[in-house]
């Protein structure tokens, strides 16, 4: 499980130059947001961008401590209800960014998930695993560990896309909040 700790970059998902359609007072005081998703926890996060800065939906923004180039501050963290039409429909394509640039992230949670229990293991928190494919994925990486998702899919057929199963759980993981396990994100 991860531990709390501040974002250092997100990946922006909507751009509200006016402020959100509902806030209540005039245009003229409200002040630009923009809708992003953390990297490391898949947090999400309403951040506001610098007077002038040219920011895109998927564009990778430093939100750490210290000088930050496009953005001034984040706001707060939201929920996924919080979210806009556009950034829910822009979410997974980001999530998808987000897993495939961190190929090597992603395929560590294969060669070394642990059980949760003793009749539960990580691995069955991926959709589609259950024990039959939880005992050939831990054979496989006890004789080599995974490289790669490519590595994976070859290795194991049952698992052609394998970073489909991490985005779809990232997902569920970010869209539901009574989910009980967090192995991507933070609750």
């Amino acid at each position: 499980m991860k531990t709390e700790k501040k974002e250092e970059n997100a990946v922006i998902i909507d751009i509200l130059p006016m402020g959100y359609a509902n806030d209540p007072r005039p245009v003229y005081k409200r002040e630009p947001v923009v809708l992003a998703v953390g990297v490391d926890q898949f947090k999400l996060l309403e951040l506001i961008p610098k007077a002038g800065a040219d920011i895109q939906i998927h564009d990778r923004v430093y939100i750490g401590d210290g000088e930050r180039d496009t953005i001034e501050r984040v706001k707060r963290r939201i929920s996924y209800d919080d979210l806009t039409a556009t950034a829910k429909l822009e979410l997974p394509f980001v999530v998808e960014q987000i897993v495939l640039e961190n190929e090597r992230r992603f395929v560590d949670f294969f060669n070394k998930s642990l059980p949760i229990t003793p009749k539960f293991h990580m691995l069955h928190l991926l959709p589609g695993i259950g024990k039959k494919l939880m005992w050939e994925v831990i054979e496989q990486r006890e004789r080599k560990p995974f490289e790669s998702f490519e590595d994976i899919s070859r290795r194991i057929k049952s698992i052609p896309h394998p970073e489909r199963m991490i985005i779809s759980r990232v997902l569920r993981e970010i869209e539901d909040p009574n989910e009980k396990y967090h192995i991507f994100t933070l609750k």
